[in-house]
């Protein structure tokens, strides 16, 4: 049914679960995986004129959100290997992680994406924001939600 699954990660611990979880299930259904991490544009932080010194350059937050995801994604690799599960994986540079991930299972011509979600409603699902939500709200491609 499905031949290859984005499976993307911010490096949670919830993230975590769900790679392997979504590992195990791409193996029961001899699925390839594609991870995917999603780098935002940089946004400076300061208030009027203050500037905080250890405020990165925007250079510099790019290579740290860089190793970061390279880092994550390695961890992804390692477990697709131990569990015989063909993996490709990339990261991306997207406005916002959900198009990002939107935009990465398209041009993986992934069939699947299979995603954490906090399962956070009310007040703070509004004021917090899901990108699994805005995910399942944008793509056209299935998703499937761990919990």
């Amino acid at each position: 049914m499905f031949k290859n699954i984005l499976i993307p990660t911010d490096g949670s611990k919830l993230s975590a679960k769900a790679i392997k979880s979504g590992l195990a299930f791409a193996k029961g259904i001899k699925a390839q995986v594609t991870g995917c991490y999603v780098v935002e544009p940089f946004q400076p932080y300061y208030f009027g004129d203050y500037i905080p010194p250890d405020m990165p350059t925007p250079k510099e937050f790019e290579r740290h959100a860089r190793e970061a995801g390279e880092k994550y994604l390695a961890q992804m690799e390692a477990l697709a290997r131990a569990a015989g599960v063909k993996y490709s994986g990339a990261v991306l540079s997207a406005d916002t992680p959900y198009a990002g991930i939107i935009n990465a299972a398209r041009k993986g011509r992934c069939d699947l994406i299979f995603m954490a979600s906090h399962g956070r409603s009310g007040l703070s699902g509004l004021l917090l924001g899901s990108e699994t939500h805005k995910v399942l709200t944008h793509s056209k491609i299935p998703v499937l939600v761990y919990r």
